[in-house]
């Protein structure tokens, strides 16, 4: 059970944030188990994807920067080269339920939203020194093999349509190291990883990842990757990422491509997928009848940024959770989401609680691997009218949350029409239900057998850290509710609308679900797991 925003196989951002402040995409990327990869068990195959023999690009498109840099910026005096990619055609596809249902948020809130790029960074083998030409050919390959990221979305005869590219160039950003510093430029990289996200995508025009290599001497260092979240989602990008370091380490990749996007979009054009489209559009219907009206008490006006982030870094509740999903044989995140329900409930006064978030689609063989955006939200209604215990809650949560999956895979545009017609919103204004997102690295690893000393834990949440983080002008969600990897424990990062979460308001939430999941680790919870705290936020 971990679908929650990081699914199960992962529709989920690798996380390895330094603090909990973190920007959200700002990712240093690790294998598909969040180690380093183990370049001693990388097979070699004639047969395999070779890196193609390619010489460095100087054709004036190559040159051509990949965004506008400061002087001051970590990029400014890049050398813009290009790695050469060929590959086999495609006649391209209309845009995937997953590429539909982002670019309605993107016309909603505008293509620099930050979560339309997805960041990462991968370390250079360091078996053997790795060179730019060599790094270079390792791209070319990359995007060879993978029509994905060949792809731009343009628009044919009025819709919006994949066109795939057989040959062409991928800009490559070079970016020199006066020194060698002593994480390797793994800091610097993050940086440029910043920069080459901050331009919006150009779809029509542009390919759908940014590239730079951290040069020290003759020795890359660091590679950075900044893809666009219209052609992978998070699982994508880490697919991608493990055949990229594959290409550096070996040349080759030893098995044939999965399913590409515009593979994923004829799939979805068959009878079967339209049949299960239609049973989520009822699923997502009833469900909506079933939701309250309100999710959090208004407390005052809003203020200036309206949305803001906080974030509450605490051992406690990382211990607590794992304690209670341990005992009660659930995953840390179904344990989560349960505390998050209990504290919107007891702030609600409403014994139902809707949440949604954000489910991977890879269930059927087909799409486990395939390089595309699939992920989408799922809806959960959770019903807690008959009062139960936090352990009884705890499988019909999971429940919720399995009937949530098996109905999140849908075209967005027919959910829109069927939600209009049924008089109902759907993607307008700023939704009043909670968003959860548990997006840690890896949420179910921990020794076996440890047990909770009930002083010892009481007293970590005298060291539990509260910030606010970044403001924002316009969000989605009235509260967005994250889990995240941070240094010193778990984060728990609430989003929110400053009407109903000013800092004071929502520091008391986090505190609330912290100490209802300390609570649940101790002792037998009946209802009400937790009563409300909320202060005056004046």
């Amino acid at each position: 059970m971990s679908s929650h925003g990081r699914t199960a196989d992962a529709a989920t951002p690798v996380r390895a944030t330094p603090t909990a402040l973190a920007a959200p995409e700002t990712v240093v990327s690790a294998s598909p188990t969040g180690h380093a990869a183990p370049e001693a068990a990388v097979p070699a195959s004639p047969t395999g994807h070779a890196a193609p023999e390619t010489t460095v690009s100087a054709s004036p498109a190559a040159h051509a920067p990949l965004v506008a840099a400061p002087s001051t910026s970590p990029i400014a005096n890049a050398a813009p080269l290009a790695a050469p990619f060929a590959g086999s055609g495609d006649p391209g596809a209309p845009l995937t339920w997953g590429q539909r249902a982002l670019w309605i948020a993107i016309r909603r809130h505008g293509a620099s939203h930050a979560m339309f790029s997805l960041r990462r960074v991968v370390a250079a083998p360091r078996r053997a020194a790795l060179d730019v030409p060599s790094a270079l050919r390792a791209v070319g390959a990359l995007v060879t093999r993978h029509t994905s990221l060949r792809t731009r979305v343009q628009e044919i005869d009025g819709r919006l349509r994949q066109v795939v590219a057989e040959q062409g160039e991928q800009p490559v950003l070079v970016v020199p190291l006066t020194e060698t510093p002593a994480d390797d430029g793994a800091a610097l990289a993050q940086q440029v990883a910043a920069e080459l996200a901050a331009t919006p995508f150009d779809h029509a025009r542009e390919w759908p990842q940014r590239i730079a290599l951290l040069v020290a001497g003759e020795r890359v260092c660091q590679l950075v990757v900044v893809f666009s979240h219209t052609t992978v989602d998070f699982r994508a990008a880490e697919l991608v990422l493990r055949d990229l370091r594959l290409l550096l380490l070996r040349g080759t990749v030893p098995t044939p491509p999965p399913a590409q996007s515009a593979d994923i979009a004829r799939f979805e054009d068959s009878e079967r997928q339209q049949r299960r489209c239609g049973r989520a559009v009822r699923y997502w219907l009833d469900s909506h009848h079933r939701l309250p009206a309100d999710t959090l008490p208004l407390v005052g006006p809003a203020r200036t940024p309206r949305f803001q982030r906080y974030v509450l870094t605490s051992q406690a509740a990382d211990t607590a959770a794992r304690a209670v999903a341990r005992r009660e044989r659930v995953s840390s995140s179904t344990v989560l989401l349960t505390a998050v329900a209990g504290v919107i409930a007891a702030w609600s006064g409403q014994d139902t609680c809707g949440i949604y978030t954000m489910v991977n689609n890879r269930s059927a063989d087909a799409y486990r691997e395939a390089i595309s955006k699939l992920n989408q939200l799922g809806l959960l209604v959770i019903d807690l009218a008959d009062r139960p215990s936090f352990a009884d809650a705890l499988p019909r949560v999971w429940h919720a949350a399995v009937e949530a999956y098996r109905h999140a895979y849908y075209d967005p545009e027919q959910m829109a029409l069927a939600h209009e017609a049924a008089g109902l919103p759907y993607a307008t204004g700023v939704n009043k239900h909670c968003y959860f997102n548990d997006i840690r690295l890896a949420p179910e690893t921990e020794p076996p057998g440890q047990d909770v000393d009930a002083a010892a834990l009481r007293a970590a949440t005298a060291h539990t850290g509260f910030a606010v983080a970044e403001g924002l002008d316009t969000f989605t969600w009235l509260m967005r509710v994250e889990v995240i990897d941070a240094s010193g424990g778990m984060g728990l990062a609430v989003t929110g609308d400053t009407a109903y979460l000013p800092p004071v308001v929502a520091e008391r939430f986090l505190r609330d679900l912290e100490r209802l999941l300390v609570d649940a680790a101790l002792t037998p919870l009946p209802w009400p797991w937790t009563r409300p705290t909320t202060p005056d936020p004046a």
